[in-house]
C-alpha cells in the first residue's frame, strides 16, 4: 500500500488544496505573511504524513504524524486570525475548518491504532 491510498493523507490533501483556494482572495500585501504561513501550515500536513509513512519504525511514523498534528492546530489558529483580522469571513474558513477537525480527528485515531500495535507486541 502507498501513503497515498491512506484516507487520512488524501484528507490532509483536500484540507491543503482549501488553504490554498482559500488565501487566492487575500491581499496581495498578505503574500508573504498570512497567505505564505496558512499555505506552507497546510501543506505541511499532508507531506509529514508521507515523510512518516516512508520512515523505517513505527516510533518515527508516530513522531511524524505528531509533527502534522501540531501543524493542523498552527494551520488552525492562522485561520482564526485570518478571520479576527477581516482577511476572510466565517463562511469562507469554516468549512475550512472543519476539514481540519476531520483530519485532526484521522490523526488522533492512526496514532492510537500504531501506539497500541507496539504494545501488543510488550512481555510476549
Amino acid at each position: 500500500m502507498s501513503y497515498q491510498q491512506l484516507k487520512v493523507w488524501q484528507e490532509g490533501m483536500t484540507l491543503a488544496v482549501m488553504c490554498y483556494q482559500m488565501t487566492k482572495m487575500f491581499p496581495k500585501e498578505e503574500m508573504y505573511g498570512m497567505t505564505s504561513q496558512i499555505r506552507r501550515a497546510g501543506a505541511s500536513i499532508p507531506a509529514n504524513i508521507a515523510e512518516g509513512y516512508g520512515r523505517e519504525s513505527r516510533g518515527d511514523y508516530i513522531r511524524f504524524l505528531q509533527i502534522a498534528q501540531g501543524s493542523l492546530k498552527e494551520l488552525e489558529t492562522h485561520l482564526i486570525l485570518a478571520q479576527r483580522v477581516n482577511l476572510t469571513d466565517p463562511k469562507t474558513v469554516q468549512p475550512v475548518l472543519g476539514q481540519c477537525t476531520t483530519v485532526g480527528k484521522m490523526l488522533r485515531a492512526l496514532i492510537r491504532s500504531l501506539q497500541e500495535k507496539g504494545r501488543e507486541g510488550v512481555g510476549r
